[in-house]
């Protein structure tokens, strides 16, 4: 077997191991290791089965999202748009922080392992020759778009690169290529089946992340982890067609919000990427008799995560307890979370939607711009109940343990 590597590539596996060393989680920390389970059971509701979705099952053509995850990781370059810092300060704006957010939500469940070319790729043609802008598309048979891009790129790094060894790739564009994203939010992944561009490898290109632009704040990084996660199967939780509505998620998950300050996973996607072992997901069948849970907050490694009303063979009521924590800074009111999952609606239509203790009340937290106030104050509180109109599942949080779990208890649907 023919092995193709670089002084550069391997140069920059060599800085990328670095990095990801001295920005591991520190080891007092008890994370379990491994990767998890795929879901299974009643609760594991099937759904869209062709691309990004909330269905349990993510289709074939996906990249894996636990144990080891190698990216390849590329930065380009235009004529119009030359690069005015080194690939390594670039990269050094997503890690090792990316890395060390994936290991933290997974609970060390996913090794994310960026390998980077550290050069700059440099287009023939200007930005606005390729026509990239919000929505474009990786169009074969376009002399314009990703697609072309896309044919670029592998034209300089296919003879050096083995795309066999690598599951996700992401392509970093100068940030000055392209509107700022306070204006425009470019960064886009096309992700799953064959988009139409074999590797010399013989492999396809996909489940790549194009980057553009800077994000704000501290947590500016989790763009990339965003995008990636569209590469393990994880839909857009915001609506893509600009309707003038109230966000379904907020800041609950970076699939909704990802600019301003750090957000956490919600339980059901930790499940659905095999972060979550069987046993940390309750399910409350249909018909079945109420029952009390213990609720470890998502934040805390082990106990049980989320409990999971189905409503329908394609929704359910998820429930599972949120604090503030690390990746999780701004919860300003700690309890249960509870919300709806739609695994046959398509992603940026709103597949996911939080249930808001306390509608209309502005929220507790408005410290910042880029998170929509409202939703931060959701959560649920000791005493509260919460009753599905529709399926008549209901939800009673009943205590707050000096252990900082909570005791709810869940009666499942009956309609």
């Amino acid at each position: 077997m023919k092995h193709k590597v670089s002084a550069v590539l391997a140069a920059g596996a060599a800085i990328a191991a670095a990095a990801i060393a001295l920005g591991s989680p520190p080891s007092a920390v008890a994370i379990p290791t491994g990767p998890g389970t795929a879901p299974s059971g009643p609760c594991a509701l099937r759904g869209i089965d062709d691309d990004v979705a909330e269905s349990t099952d993510t289709p074939a053509g996906f990249a894996r999202s636990s144990g080891v995850v190698r990216a390849l990781t590329l930065f380009v370059d235009f004529p119009d748009a030359r690069a005015t810092m080194s690939p390594r300060a670039r990269f050094a704006e997503f890690f090792p922080a990316a890395t060390n957010y994936f290991h933290t939500s997974s609970y060390g469940r996913l090794t994310y392992q960026p390998m980077p070319l550290l050069r700059w790729i440099h287009m023939s043609r200007p930005l606005a020759a390729y026509g990239i802008q919000r929505g474009a598309s990786f169009d074969p048979s376009s002399d314009g778009g990703y697609h072309a891009l896309s044919r670029e790129v592998l034209r300089e790094v296919d003879p050096i690169v083995d795309f066999r060894d690598y599951d996700v790739i992401n392509v970093i564009a100068t940030p000055n290529a392209g509107p700022p994203a306070t204006r425009t939010v470019l960064s886009v992944t096309f992700s799953g089946g064959d988009m139409g561009l074999k590797t010399a490898d013989r492999v396809p290109f996909r489940n790549a992340s194009f980057i553009w632009s800077r994000q704000s704040g501290v947590s500016a990084f989790r763009v990339l982890n965003h995008e990636n996660a569209h590469s393990f199967g994880l839909p857009d939780l915001y609506f893509a067609d600009d309707r003038d509505a109230p966000p379904p998620v907020g800041h609950w998950d970076p699939m909704d919000e990802d600019w301003g300050p750090s957000n956490d996973f919600v339980g059901w996607h930790k499940w659905k990427l095999g972060w979550l072992s069987a046993d940390q997901v309750h399910c409350a069948p249909r018909h079945g008799t109420p029952g009390e849970h213990t609720l470890t907050p998502i934040a805390t490694p082990g106990g049980t995560k989320i409990v999971v009303i189905p409503t329908s063979p394609r929704t359910a009521l998820v429930v599972e307890a949120r604090t503030r924590a690390l990746l999780d800074p701004v919860v300003c009111r700690p309890g249960i979370l509870v919300y709806r999952v739609a695994t046959h609606v398509p992603s940026g239509r709103g597949p996911l939607r939080i249930v808001d203790a306390t509608p209309h009340s502005g929220g507790c937290y408005r410290g910042n711009k880029y998170v929509d106030p409202e939703l931060t104050d959701a959560t649920f509180l000791p005493g509260d109940t919460y009753t599905d109109p529709h399926s008549g599942a209901a939800v009673t949080v009943l205590t707050e343990n000096p252990d900082g779990t909570y005791r709810v208890r869940v009666t499942p649907a009956r309609n």
